[in-house]
């Protein structure tokens, strides 16, 4: 049986560029390379494609000094990626695109339109998923729809903090201190601060509005961070529950990827009851949100009151050596290879 062209793309010009090139070197690895031919597509923080020789150029960061360009034709009749190098063009025909891509033009379903118009299968959730999933605000808007309990929030466009003390006060009368602002579009923590007063707040709205023009401003749930795994498509299927440890006072970009003392959990111990009702709860977000494939659903177990408060959707987790997704599929029983291998799999049967 001849083995199948397999395209991963990475990097990108979002927030999350980093963590992307971390996740993609896991992924690369576990791929099976006696099924698959695979070739790297490396995107730069200002967009360039680039065709990339090893994972030990990525590790290296040497990637970025590729003299070979790749272009992903939109060409459904084609199906082909082209590598161009001075003056030749070597066209590769692709059966299938695994996206190691996190945040914006990567898992916002941009770059999923575009694997849409050449029609080519592709790992993880559609063009619809992707884009609601990323925003926050319009994530809150559908699982209102589903009677699950989240968090009471205010949102902010950025061209409204010209008038910034009626942003404010406005907020002020809906939410108590502490609140926190969050961009409605960014990953990994990116641009979310904690405010515990007015000018703490109206720094942490122009903190937000660096990174999305809409900023989500919310109460603060005291509680648990716990998160559930999901997988598939007409038959979802969840996995056990972690726990996030955060090291700092919440799970921000620098506590999640640069403090050793922030850790996870699998299998924490809950209350009777409450790791099947976060279970039902991230099945229910995923397939409202027309979710594909894999997708991490967030959730908080609140202090006193124990109620399940969902907090957010990812629709294209890490897979780095701290990922929680990877993880708790482990806890399962399956090995990243065969975690890997299935989501190709999927992409497939879509």
């Amino acid at each position: 049986m001849s083995k199948k062209n397999l395209v991963v793309i990475f990097g990108g010009k979002s927030s999350e560029h980093e963590v992307s090139c971390i996740s993609v070197v896991t992924v690369a690895k576990a791929i099976n390379k006696d099924t698959y031919n695979m070739t790297l597509v490396g995107i730069t923080k200002e967009g360039s494609w680039l065709s990339v020789g090893s994972g030990e150029d990525i590790v290296s960061g040497d990637w970025r000094n590729s003299k070979k360009a790749a272009v992903l034709s939109p060409d459904a009749t084609k199906k082909e990626l082209l590598i161009l190098e001075d003056n030749s063009i070597e066209k590769l025909r692709v059966d299938v695109i695994f996206p190691v891509l996190h945040g914006l033009n990567g898992e916002d379903g941009t770059i999923q339109g575009l694997f849409e118009l050449a029609d080519i299968p592709y790992v993880g959730c559609g063009v619809l998923a992707s884009a609601v999933s990323m925003d926050k605000l319009y994530t809150k808007i559908i699982v209102d729809v589903l009677g699950i309990n989240q968090a009471t929030y205010v949102p902010v466009m950025r061209d409204e903090l010209t008038d910034m003390a009626e942003v404010v006060a406005s907020i002020e009368a809906k939410l108590n201190y502490p609140v926190f602002v969050k961009p409605s579009n960014a990953g990994s923590s990116k641009g979310v601060s904690k405010a515990t007063n007015s000018q703490e707040l109206e720094t942490a709205l122009h903190y937000a509005a660096v990174e999305d023009s809409k900023i989500l401003v919310e109460e603060t749930i005291v509680g648990r961070e716990l998160e559930c795994a999901v997988f598939g498509g007409k038959d979802i299927q969840a996995s056990g529950i972690g726990e996030v440890v955060a090291a700092a006072d919440f799970y921000d970009y620098d506590a999640k990827y640069n403090n050793a003392e922030s850790k996870t959990v699998i299998g924490p111990e809950l209350p009777e009851g409450k790791e099947e009702e976060i279970r039902q709860a991230a099945r229910a977000i995923f397939r409202a949100v027309d979710g594909f494939g894999l997708s991490r659903v967030d959730f908080f177990l609140e202090k006193d009151t124990n109620r399940v408060v969902f907090n957010e959707i990812n629709t294209l987790p890490g897979f780095t050596s701290i990922s929680m997704y990877p993880m708790l599929w482990k806890a399962q029983g399956w090995d990243i290879e065969t975690l890997i291998e299935n989501l190709i799999q999927l992409a497939f049967k879509r």
